[in-house]
């Protein structure tokens, strides 16, 4: 946890938190929505690709925010 939190102080050291934790959201979208395809859209159910698509979605575009509110009080 600490190397991640030494990398985060990196990235706002170098004032492009806020592109790189955009970029991370859009990711997240992305295979947040991709997910959601392959389950509604397809005869395949819910099944590990999915599903695991949808939860890498979900922690991406909740990560940043988390990291960066991580690294304010670090």
């Amino acid at each position: 946890m600490d190397e991640l939190l030494e990398v985060v102080d990196i990235v706002a050291d170098s004032g492009m938190e806020e592109a790189i934790a955009w970029v991370l959201r859009l990711v997240g979208l992305v295979a947040l929505l991709a997910g959601l395809g392959l389950w509604l859209l397809t005869e395949m159910g819910l099944l590990w690709l999915p599903g695991l698509l949808m939860l890498v979605g979900i922690v991406l575009l909740v990560a940043p925010s988390v990291l960066l509110f991580l690294a304010e009080f670090a």
